[in-house]
């Protein structure tokens, strides 16, 4: 019989406090035991985006509270765990080492071993957790600060084959939505009125389409929506909800081209290599967009890639997926002391240079 691993996840990277317990036999698929999530978009939508200094605050008063409910919803204690991970970085500092600290004090209390665990590592490692997918994979990471293509060929080995040189898609989102005067988090928002929009009236840029990589950019295109904004607004006297949403249509249709016509690009790189089951999988926040999602399964079936998404649940930030990227490093015999420190930048590949410069604290991304 198979060694059986039990780990507790804890995710405070950004605007949401989770806790997990994942559980896991060798040979056999993992199991989410229990998954607490609080959010906190209440706490920020006067402020039309995440302030550092409240998130931080909102963890610190959450994190244990998570914890217990995880504990008391997988009906187990903290005897009964093997180990708990938790987000390291990248981050808002803040808020990532009111989590480091926090599995530092339950480690120390118990005994239990220590794993940290890269953000970024968890979303990319969730079609395994969910869907067992083999190594090696690609993956779409696209969220609210992040987007690139990785070959993922175990729990800490990461290749990019590009990513965005600016804002990331969830980013633009947001700021999109604030210039529209949408209400935030801006991708749902923007995807809401989108459906109701015309997505041929207006037509956005595609920003580095030209370019035969795999990198993207969506600054422009967030500037491109300012000045048509602009435009009706100076020639119409106001924006009615119809041009509201024809914005959006097109703005939303723009990402998904750019995204759709990258993963080609990344998807033939990947392909190329031969993969033993050739596998894409699309994590994070932005994946949750059903356009996006929609278009990316077209690719696939198209070069005859398996695809996997997440569900919805699991795209956006979540203690379960450290929790399984915890195991994952546990199994391989990754362990972290009480010196472990909180990485505001935590780059998944250890070779490409950095796409979006480094300092004092290490690359971006």
């Amino acid at each position: 019989m198979g060694r059986t691993l039990t780990i507790l996840g804890l995710e405070s990277s950004c605007d949401d406090t989770a806790a997990a317990v994942v559980r896991q036999t060798d040979g056999k698929p993992a199991e989410i035991l229990s998954s607490v999530v609080y959010g906190q978009t209440d706490l920020h939508r006067d402020f039309g985006g995440v302030v550092p200094e409240i998130a931080a605050r909102a963890h610190a008063e959450k994190l244990d509270i998570c914890v217990r409910e995880a504990l008391a919803n997988s009906t187990l204690t903290l005897g009964d765990l093997d180990g708990v991970a938790v987000t390291a970085g990248p981050g808002l500092i803040g808020g990532v080492l009111s989590g480091v600290m926090c599995a530092k004090g339950i480690c120390v209390a118990t005994g239990l071993p220590l794993v940290g665990v890269n953000h970024l590592a968890g979303h990319a490692l969730t079609p395994r957790l969910t869907d067992a997918m083999a190594y090696p994979y690609l993956m779409l990471l696209v969220s609210g600060g992040h987007c690139q293509f990785l070959v993922v060929r175990g729990p800490d080995d990461f290749t990019r084959l590009g990513g965005t040189i600016d804002d990331a898609p969830g980013e633009a989102f947001d700021k999109s939505a604030r210039l529209l005067g949408l209400a935030q988090p801006g991708g749902p928002a923007i995807e809401a009125e989108a459906r109701k929009g015309d997505a041929t009236r207006f037509r956005f840029p595609r920003p580095l389409l030209d370019r035969p990589d795999c990198n993207l950019s969506f600054s422009g295109l967030k500037t491109a929506l300012l000045r048509q904004r602009d435009q009706i607004i100076s020639e119409n006297g106001g924006l009615t909800q119809a041009d509201r949403a024809d914005i959006c249509a097109g703005f939303q249709q723009a990402v998904v081209d750019v995204l759709a016509a990258k993963t080609r690009r990344a998807l033939g790189i990947y392909l190329a290599e031969n993969p033993p089951i050739a596998g894409f999988a699309v994590a994070g926040g932005v994946a949750a967009n059903t356009a996006i999602r929609s278009v990316l399964e077209t690719v696939c079936r198209e070069l005859g890639a398996d695809f996997t998404a997440p569900p919805m649940a699991l795209c956006t930030d979540n203690g379960a997926m450290i929790a399984y990227a915890g195991l994952e490093l546990f199994r391989a015999g990754k362990r972290n002391d009480m010196g472990m420190t909180a990485r505001p930048r935590w780059p998944l590949d250890k070779v490409s240079a950095a796409m979006l410069g480094s300092g004092k604290k290490g690359a971006k991304a």
